[in-house]
């Protein structure tokens, strides 16, 4: 049985990538971000490589520009096919920029793509104040593309509340919390992963 996940976030800079290497190293997934901006620092794709120590696929478009992708294209004078963007076959865990409604061009989001690739996404949400609203918008706005939503992954500190009531108000499974781990290791990802989430979640 194929085992293919989209993992999309609720807001930038809230440890998405992390999750994307736990879960694809969990799963023995190969992993493909389509779009990387920014390009000074260790990109997506080595962070899952590195933590993960599973193969990645080549992106399909890497910008220098640390922005959203539809700018950073423009800036770095790149034009991006959003209808040319197709998944690797077999096997895998993509990994997108952002949140859902993220730009990819001035006319495509995130989650149109999401749409036309009818992969399930798990959505990650910090525990943090403000991830009610984002979480449930979030959600809202993959329903309203029939994008199928897998399950909400949480990261940070443990707030019962808040990742109880957007599961139970967005219809959502919650399928766990990573917490925030110093140091962070490929062994202590791993392990925290596997005390946090089931396996079984995820079809293994």
């Amino acid at each position: 049985m194929t085992r293919r996940f989209i993992v999309t976030g609720t807001d930038t800079g809230i440890g998405k990538t992390i999750f994307s290497a736990a879960l694809a190293g969990a799963l023995s997934l190969p992993y493909w971000k389509p779009v990387q901006s920014g390009l000074e620092e260790e990109s997506d794709s080595e962070i899952v490589a590195r933590l993960g120590r599973v193969p990645v696929h080549p992106e399909a478009w890497r910008l220098v520009t640390p922005a959203s992708p539809h700018i950073a294209a423009e800036i770095d004078g790149v034009t991006i096919d959003a209808d040319a963007l197709t998944p690797p076959e077999g096997d895998l865990l993509i990994e997108g920029a952002g949140g859902a409604l993220v730009p990819v061009t001035r006319t495509v989001l995130y989650a149109d793509i999401f749409a036309r690739w009818q992969i399930p996404v798990i959505i990650c949400a910090r525990t943090a104040l403000g991830t009610i609203n984002h979480g449930l918008l979030t959600i809202e706005a993959l329903r309203a593309r029939e994008v199928p939503i897998h399950g909400v992954a949480f990261i940070g500190d443990a707030v019962e509340d808040s990742e109880a009531i957007i599961c139970e108000l967005g219809g959502v499974k919650r399928l766990g919390r990573l917490p925030i781990l110093d140091p962070l290791t490929p062994e202590t990802l791993g392990q925290a992963f596997a005390a946090n989430f089931n396996l079984a979640d995820f079809g293994r």
